[in-house]
């Protein structure tokens, strides 16, 4: 296990592209001076003009209008219109913005808040020699060909080594895991150190934290025992939503430890171009790793979905091959997280599926078992579970008050006439006044209706 998250994780050449975001050791020499860096970042890319699917200019100032409204007022808009964040989670988060949305959703401005000193003491204490050596060694594999970690001594480099230790001093219990360096990574080039309060990049650690500890528990621990179990998951999915094409990855015996844990590990940063990574990563942060499922059950349909496509795979390395070389026309953003958000996958189905496959593993599993409950699927229940604790806390929560109007003092009931003894003649001529004289008349033998008395 350990060994499939080292080297395997860098890519061999010929299976990039230039216009992902990936990049490989025989490239660390550094770009020629005539190649110019895409809007992204990465220099000698293809993404320098937006794609055709890409939103016109005015649909992205219609969303970053709405984006500032709703994290101008982030806990009212959390406490009563989360359905609209999803939404637009889902058709993007506009690239300007980014950096003021993702610590919003993930909630690593509480963190922030709560902690302040915390990362300062971190970034100024001596790292462990023993990580400190590790990390060190997987720097430069970080997006070689993005302009941010071109340079050793640059701030890009730099900033990912203090977020790297940092955590590894805040949890020394897991230590690192290379899988953690593309993920803190992207969130350097969202949350880069000159946009913080501190010239240290402490929103990026902390979303890191939360990524580490509530998106994805378990994770990037020494035992890694979580994804042991989600990958058991996605073979149940597979098995029900995609059944030929699991038939055909257990008759080669391609399990999902070869190719699973690189996707979710990495949140796909290594296996997606990086405008379908930033879209990926906006609609995790705010639904949860049931995203994950999502877009790796789309990749599998993609790679392996028809007969033929199965047919030109006889083995496992022909299988493997065809999972990591889907087409980039396949992957545009647009029609690619449509594809993904049509996954029929709820999160209730998800939690079942989880506890079936807890309860299936074996008692003798190395490490210690894994914890799904503490997973929290998304924003959503991120927000709750940090306005409860604050509560907790003493703390007031940062929702809108509701203010109560006091009831109006009750009127005293009507009192019901008194009706008995009386006749409806008497309570007529009460109520019309006197009657009207007229000429007499005969008189019956018996009683008028009217006289009989109750």
């Amino acid at each position: 296990m350990a060994q499939a998250l080292g080297e395997d994780l860098v890519q061999p050449p010929e299976l990039q592209d230039d216009s992902s975001s990936l990049g490989s050791d025989s490239e660390l020499s550094g770009p020629g001076p005539y190649r110019q860096a895409d809007r992204y970042g990465f220099i000698g890319g293809s993404s320098a003009e937006p794609g055709p699917n890409h939103p016109p200019a005015d649909l992205i100032r219609q969303r970053e209008m709405k984006w500032v409204e709703m994290t101008s007022h982030w806990e009212k808009t959390m406490s009563r219109r989360y359905k609209k964040v999803k939404m637009q989670c889902r058709k993007g988060i506009p690239s300007a913005l980014r950096a003021r949305c993702w610590p919003l959703l993930c909630g690593a401005h509480v963190c922030q808040k709560n902690s302040p000193g915390t990362y300062q003491e971190l970034a100024e204490a001596p790292g462990d020699p023993q990580w400190m050596e590790t990390i060190g060694r997987d720097l430069h594999r970080q997006f070689p060909l993005h302009e941010m970690f071109v340079s050793p001594q640059g701030h890009g480099q730099q900033g990912l080594l203090q977020v790297l230790k940092a955590y590894t001093l805040y949890r020394p219990e897991q230590g690192y895991c290379q899988a953690q360096g593309p993920v803190a990574a992207v969130l350097l080039m969202h949350l880069p150190p000159e946009a913080c309060a501190l010239p240290l990049p402490q929103e990026a650690f902390w979303c890191l934290v939360q990524i580490c500890e509530v998106y994805l528990p378990g994770y990037y621990g020494p035992h890694m025992e979580a994804v042991r179990l989600d990958a058991e998951v996605f073979m149940a999915l597979l098995r029900r939503l995609l059944p030929h094409v699991h038939k055909h990855l257990q008759q080669v015996g391609v399990g999902p430890l070869l190719y699973l844990p690189e996707w979710f590990l990495c949140l796909f940063a290594r296996s997606l171009p990086f405008p379908t990574v930033l879209r990926v990563w906006d609609a995790f942060l705010s639904e949860g790793a049931r995203v994950l499922f999502r877009v790796g059950l789309t990749l599998v349909r993609l790679a392996l979905g028809t007969a033929e496509q199965r047919g030109a795979c006889p083995g496992l390395l022909e299988t493997l091959g065809a999972l990591r070389a889907i087409p980039p026309t396949q992957l545009q953003e647009e029609a690619f997280m449509s594809q993904v958000h049509s996954v029929v996958l709820s999160e209730r189905d998800l939690q079942r599926e989880i506890k079936a496959q807890l309860a299936q593993l074996p008692d003798s599993a190395p490490g210690p078992p894994p914890r799904p409950q503490v997973r929290l699927a998304g924003a959503q229940a991120i927000f709750e579970a940090q306005q409860l604790a604050g509560v907790r806390r003493g703390a007031k929560p940062e929702v809108p008050r509701i203010v109560v109007q006091p009831p109006e003092e009750p009127r005293p009931p009507r009192r019901k006439p008194q009706t008995r003894g009386k006749t409806f003649h008497g309570l007529l001529t009460r109520a019309r006044g006197p009657p009207i004289e007229g000429p007499p008349r005969p008189q019956r033998g018996s009683t008028s209706f009217l006289d009989t008395r109750f």
